[in-house]
């Protein structure tokens, strides 16, 4: 790498390329080393004793040196670093005050305005599902909420994404599109001039989820629910196997869409972005007569919270899955669990599909392999025709196989 030494001192000169500054070291002594480039004035690179390297334009500005941080590597390209010390250095020449800038980034928003400006300009207003956000940035992204904008940087995502994805992938990628989201957002609003950081990091390999009850986890099942102590938690599981529908859907159920006599519930607005009429079984609309005789709640499933429904109930699903001797079984199995029975018991694709409100069929189609029966009933009866066809008698003479020596050429 070439080095110059253009002061008395120990300036060090170089000629920056990604090359030449993945190459660059701590400083055996232990203190920070600073490299300056040869193409762009004031421009330098500090590496850190823990070989963090650090970007800032340095200079005298108004008879006062100044230091501006541009990033950490590797945010930003080469070339990107130089056009971002280029105008700084523009700026400065121009009479601008560096320091009105350092207290802007200071007194700037944290990601967690940001994401609250994504949750009343987008999230309420757009999607059925905003609560999960709310309940995913409360667990996973708490400690991101307190940065200011400019100190996030790609690094500190992946680090996210990558401590979630050692034992839930699925969640990693989920909380990964949401940061990428309020981001995206923050840009269409005007309110993020920056990169989003998410771009570039991959998600993890997910692998579909195929867990459902089989008959003898639903006896176990059913025999728990009976001692469910929390009634409004029991009957929103007993709707939630029974109508197949989306967790949020049934979370949000009013009276005022569901007609008893009938045995419809017509959900407004769905994740697909349209209304689903669900047929209700006799179990379900008993359930739902009970409820209605003694609520006077808007919701089927009333809650204490901002939203007046039932939102979250992990306490009880607990309860549940530990009384009946349940592994692994999560609340949205039970929209899995009503596709499997429907397969199971010989429902074609399309029909499990609409009863379930699937836009794509490949969704549908992992029920088709949940259970085997239907595929061994099949062979079997496909089978028995070539057999019985082989019965018949043949219609015209069969020409003999000739029986054919070894032939070793």
């Amino acid at each position: 790498m070439e080095q110059r030494n253009k002061s008395k001192g120990a300036r060090l000169e170089i000629n920056f390329t990604k090359a030449a500054i993945e190459g660059l070291q701590p400083s055996s002594d232990g203190k920070r080393a600073v490299y300056y480039d040869t193409k762009v004035a004031g421009l330098l690179v500090r590496v850190a004793a823990s070989g963090r390297k650090t970007f800032q334009v340095y200079r005298w500005h108004q008879g006062r040196p100044v230091r501006v941080t541009i990033c950490v590597w590797p945010d930003l390209t080469i070339e990107q670093i130089r056009k971002k010390a280029t105008q700084i250095n523009a700026a400065m020449a121009n009479g601008a005050n560096p320091n009105d800038t350092l207290r802007q980034m200071r007194e700037e928003a944290t990601f967690a305005d940001l994401f609250q400006a994504y949750m009343e300009r987008h999230a309420k207003l757009k999607k059925r599902s905003w609560q999960a956000d709310l309940e995913a940035y409360k667990r996973h992204l708490t400690n991101l909420g307190r940065k200011k904008l400019s100190a996030i940087s790609r690094r500190d995502i992946a680090a996210i994404h990558s401590r979630l994805g050692k034992d839930t992938p699925t969640t990693a990628n989920r909380i990964l599109a949401l940061i990428s989201s309020v981001f995206g957002r923050a840009i269409e609003f005007g309110l993020w001039e920056g990169a989003n950081p998410c771009q570039g990091i991959k998600k993890f390999r997910e692998q579909s989820r195929d867990r459902f009850l089989s008959a003898d986890e639903l006896a176990r099942f059913f025999q728990a629910l009976e001692m469910e102590p929390n009634d409004t938690a029991r009957d929103y599981f007993i709707a939630s196997l029974f109508t197949g529908a989306r967790r949020a859907n049934v979370l949000a159920m009013r009276w005022s869409d569901i007609d008893l006599d009938a045995g419809l519930w017509r959900i407004p607005i769905t994740k697909n972005g349209t209304p689903q009429t669900v047929p209700l079984v006799p179990a379900v609309v008993e359930m739902l007569r009970y409820r209605k005789a003694s609520t006077k709640s808007l919701f089927v499933f009333p809650g204490s919270g901002v939203t007046g429904h039932l939102v979250e109930p992990k306490k009880a699903w607990a309860r549940i899955c530990k009384a009946a001797g349940l592994e692994d079984v999560r609340i949205h199995d039970l929209r899995r669990t009503c596709g499997s029975w429907q397969a199971k018991t010989g429902a074609s694709l399309p029909i499990i599909g609409r009863s379930l409100n699937h836009q794509s069929a490949s969704t549908t189609s992992i029920y088709a392999r949940l259970d085997l029966d239907p595929v061994r009933t099949s062979m079997e009866r496909a089978a028995e025709a070539m057999l019985e066809a082989s019965r018949q008698p043949v219609k015209e003479k069969v020409i003999p196989i000739k029986r054919v020596a070894n032939n070793t050429k």
